[in-house]
């Protein structure tokens, strides 16, 4: 009978777990599985939400052929930075075209959300990381996500009719082969392309503004003058997120229009956050609509734009049709200044206000500009008889949505300069990352604790 083995002398160690690079890429699938399924649900809700009346959602449940998970697909494609081509056809002597360009930034912001959070499971104990392992974490991810892409790609597409309105035209249509018909399909090399760059720009963000993140030396210099204001920044989106789904929620109990605010909420609530963001700033988008196609904008944005001609989008237009968008720049400065606080409280104690300005400025400014990119617009269906115009009715309309950049960049200068250097003032009575405080002699003085970095102890 053998007996315990002695403390000085440990025995064989047997691992029962599995390989490391099983584990590895374990990890790295579970990452992006659980992000996907994710950027599934959500995108699934808000289109069964949508409607019948939705050229997105095209009748939701509804959809002729089974096509719901096809729209479902094609959806989260698009969110993931994919590209899904239209088409339509209507025969010899007619065409039917179409054209979408919207990114649902609900289905985006939830998928890029998980996939950060998981990613960074494995790591979260850790300070630093070496530069071998995080590039080949990062590569892990992106190869199954693109996996996943590719196999996506297969159930987005599909075709189906359109209705002309009654039986008789369609028998018509019918006969002289006019029936119009329209179509996606996932456009392979562009989705896992764009598709590439969305994951490596998630995890590259990840790494950016999260303060748990594991940095390789040769970066830890950089952390306190550049994840303080980029922290800020997800901050400020986040928060204008948070109060846009407060008022949905709002809106969905107190008006009578519940599933369209599903719609908004599950499909475009940061497209619309965000927009308010830039709207409170002084920012401005140009656009119009000319007959609803479906995609879920708010009420005083539909009545803004709906005009024959290009309209400005800004406070002026909307207090127009509300009086409360005024309290967007109240929003705007509260939300804000909080985040240059945030950002001056996280920054090394000595680094002067015009340095906080200064990041601050260039962090919103990049913030405005990115969030006008992602809120365009451009969406289309018509069906035209020997080329000459759309039929009417129900079978043509355009939505277009674009964003001032530089007026975007230009607020996003001057608020960030003056929210940051505010910030810093309010936060030099406050204790900062890395800073101990003794009294000594009857005067205050550095402790010995050295913060993240490796730089010197932060001064009173």
């Amino acid at each position: 009978m053998r007996g315990p083995a002695s403390a000085g002398s440990p025995g064989p160690v047997r691992s029962h777990g599995a390989p490391p690079a099983i584990r590895a890429w374990a990890q790295a699938l579970g990452a992006a599985v659980v992000a996907l399924v994710t950027m599934i649900v959500v995108a699934a809700t808000g289109l069964w939400a949508a409607g019948a009346t939705d050229l997105w959602a095209a009748g939701a449940t509804d959809l002729p052929g089974g096509a719901f998970p096809s729209v479902v697909a094609a959806t989260v494609l698009v969110a993931a930075g994919g590209s899904v081509g239209l088409s339509g056809d209507a025969g010899v002597i007619a065409e039917a075209n179409a054209a979408l360009d919207v990114v649902p930034l609900s289905v985006t912001l939830a998928g890029a959300l998980v996939l950060a959070f998981v990613f960074l499971l494995p790591l979260r104990h850790r300070a630093v990381a070496g530069t071998r392992e995080l590039l080949a974490r990062i590569a892990r991810t992106a190869v199954c996500w693109l996996v996943l892409l590719l196999l996506l790609t297969l159930a987005a597409r599909h075709s189906f009719r359109i209705s002309v309105g009654n039986d008789l035209a369609e028998q018509i249509g019918s006969e002289l082969g006019a029936t119009p018909t329209v179509g996606f399909r996932a456009e392979v090399p562009a989705t896992l392309g764009v598709g590439l760059l969305w994951v490596l720009a998630v995890l590259a963000l990840t790494f950016l503004v999260s303060r748990r993140a594991p940095l390789s030396p040769r970066l830890l210099h950089y952390q306190d003058s550049v994840r303080p204001p980029a922290h800020a920044m997800l901050l400020t989106l986040l928060a204008y997120a948070v109060i846009g789904l407060i008022v949905g929620i709002v809106e969905l109990i107190t008006k009578d229009r519940p599933a369209e605010t599903l719609a908004v909420i599950f499909l475009g609530l940061p497209n619309v956050a965000w927009m308010a963001l830039g709207i409170g700033t002084g920012g401005a988008w140009v656009g119009h609509v000319d007959k609803a196609l479906g995609l879920p904008l708010p009420h005083a944005l539909d009545q803004v734009l709906r005009t024959h001609g290009q309209r400005t989008l800004d406070l002026g237009s909307l207090a127009e049709q509300d009086r409360r968008a005024w309290l967007l720049v109240a929003v705007a400065a509260v939300v804000l200044l909080a985040a240059a606080f945030t950002a001056a409280v996280r920054s090394p104690a000595r680094l002067p206000a015009w340095r906080h300005a200064v990041e601050m400025a260039v962090a919103l400014a990049l913030t405005l500009f990115v969030v006008g990119l992602l809120t365009r617009i451009s969406a289309h269906y018509g069906l035209s008889v020997i080329g000459v115009g759309d039929l009417g009715g129900d079978l043509g309309g355009e939505v277009t949505l674009e964003p001032q950049l530089l007026r975007l960049v230009g607020v996003g200068l001057v608020w960030g300069l003056v929210t940051g250097f505010l910030g810093s003032l309010l936060a030099r009575g406050v204790r900062h990352p890395g800073e101990v405080r003794e009294q000594r002699g009857g005067r205050e003085s550095d402790g010995g604790r050295e913060p993240r970095g490796g730089r010197e102890p932060d001064g009173p």
